[in-house]
């Protein structure tokens, strides 16, 4: 168990990466969405966001992290939550539009 009761499997400890108020304490976190596929789609999530800087932590709302155990899936899916001082950029990435058709390449030119 983490910072606020919550989850998080990643290299770095959330400590030294979730932001920090002027007085020194964390920023609360706020719900950003639940998913309730698969824990790929978890990861997916996660790992975007951790990519934009974004860092996030995980809870297990229904049967607790105690499906996540013994089934190795949360059958009742992941509460996903963000800094609330990140919660509106959280938002626009889930949002966002892919910016690149997979026909353009890499230097923007069409195929």
């Amino acid at each position: 168990m983490g910072l606020f009761g919550f989850h998080r499997r990643k290299k770095k400890k959330l400590k030294d990466v979730w932001p920090k108020r002027e007085d020194g304490t964390e920023v609360p976190p706020a719900f950003l969405t639940h998913t309730g596929g698969t824990p790929m789609d978890e990861q997916i999530l996660l790992t975007m966001l951790e990519a934009y800087g974004i860092p996030a932590v995980t809870q297990y709302p229904n049967d607790g992290s105690f499906g996540k155990v013994i089934l190795g899936v949360a059958g009742g899916g992941v509460d996903v939550f963000v800094p609330e001082t990140m919660l509106e950029d959280a938002r626009a990435l889930l949002t966002a539009e892919a910016d690149e058709s997979p026909h353009e390449e890499a230097d923007g030119g069409a195929v």
